[in-house]
């Protein structure tokens, strides 16, 4: 599945800019890859010990290498820097003098303690991002986990049914957007520094970052002073708008329009209830939805999710049964949507399966350029450039 590629020479949109990566774990290197993928050059600067991720298996790819750590940091260099040690803090300070962009998730005053701060570094044209839980004032000393900001942020109060106990979305979600949010505003600066020479400080948190994740779910609760429940799979403002039980499993039906609504109804042989006085509109749907819910399941259940699926698709109902993750990959690879590509190095001893890069530029596409790196696999080149190709910037 996906595309095999290998080799280092591209170019991209950010070619040319150079990226010193002291973040770990997910947001911060999310973010970096980001922006690797569309040809910066991020130099990972790691401790002895590595990002925390090397170290978080099972499981584990072909060549042992943990996969949450290759799902975010292919196309990076990595050096080790232990700044504990005067040669360590020199070789660090040298990379981030020489960079366009910092980016670093440390406890808020780390960096500074070790000189590597916004204020102490002293550039007018470094655009330095900081990453935290809860930002660097009164939330500076709580820990930024993504299970811990689901839980105090709101987002596990709305994730289950209601007679469930709440529940973290199944990936580190706050993470990824938070990342994202860093790579966005790094660009915003970036663009800014293109036409006035002036970089910037970038703050981002993971509470602010899933506030604004919330959308619809926080603006009710701003606009009404009520918090919403836990729905299961349930829409609040939508119905049917979830997912319905058929012979063989459940079907997600996002029924967003009365002309969706009626043509469901009629695939499912039962078109009278287009114009029920219950179901007429989305309105009248949702103040009956568990009604609606029970007559549409009556039907269901006289075939399979898949085939509903498919009957219902070629009528323009929105419907899917629920795919396994190996399921959706194979469900992409049919829709022409090249969602993996196989990274090879040099050599052809090592390869890496990667979920593409999802967002695709007609002029100047990301490219696949390095296996996320082995520890320190990077140091000779890197430093023995520190004097040329990096302060020759």
């Amino acid at each position: 599945m996906g595309t095999s590629v290998s080799g280092r020479s591209a170019s991209g949109p950010l070619e040319g800019v150079r990226v010193a990566d002291f973040s770990r774990v997910l947001a911060g290197p999310y973010a970096s890859m980001m922006l690797a993928d569309f040809g910066a050059d991020v130099i990972k600067v790691e401790s002895p010990a590595g990002d925390d991720t090397r170290s978080w298996t099972p499981p584990v790819d072909e060549h042992g290498v943990g996969t949450y750590f290759s799902s975010v940091n292919r196309n990076k260099r990595s050096v080790v820097c232990d700044l504990r040690t005067d040669e360590g803090l020199a070789r660090a300070k040298e990379i981030a003098l020489h960079a366009d962009v910092i980016i670093e998730n440390f406890r808020p005053g780390v960096m500074k303690k070790f000189g590597l701060d916004y204020e102490t570094l002293q550039r007018s044209d470094l655009i330095y991002c900081s990453i935290t839980g809860f930002g660097s004032t009164a939330g500076a000393h709580l820990p930024g986990y993504d299970l811990l900001v689901q839980a105090v942020g709101g987002l596990m109060s709305v994730t289950g049914s209601l007679d469930s106990e709440p529940s973290k979305v199944g990936v580190a979600l706050v993470d990824v957007v938070t990342g994202q949010n860093a790579a966005l505003g790094i660009l915003a600066a970036l663009r800014h520094r293109d036409a006035t020479g002036q970089g910037q400080r970038i703050d981002v948190n993971l509470l602010s970052s899933l506030l604004a994740g919330l959308v619809n779910q926080a603006s009710s609760t701003l606009a009404t002073g009520e918090s919403p429940q836990r729905m299961g799979n349930a829409h609040p403002s939508i119905a049917p708008y979830e997912t319905l039980r058929t012979a063989d499993g459940p079907l997600a039906v996002a029924v967003g329009t009365d002309r969706q609504f009626a043509a469901l109804v009629r695939v499912l042989g039962v078109p009278a209830l287009a114009s029920d006085s219950r179901f007429e509109t989305n309105t009248q749907r949702v103040a009956n939805r568990d009604s609606l819910k029970a007559l549409l399941e009556e039907q269901l259940a006289k075939r399979s999710a898949a085939e509903w699926a498919a009957e219902l698709s070629r009528e323009g109902v929105p419907a899917g049964k629920v795919n396994s993750i190996v399921e959706a990959l194979q469900l992409a690879e049919e829709l022409g949507l090249d969602p993996a590509v196989e990274m090879n190095d040099d050599d052809g001893a090592r390869t890496s399966h990667q979920v593409a890069n999802p967002i695709h530029l007609s002029e100047t596409p990301a490219s696949y350029r390095r296996l996320p790196p082995l520890l320190g696999e990077h140091n000779d080149a890197t430093f023995a450039a520190l004097t040329t190709t990096i302060s020759g910037k």
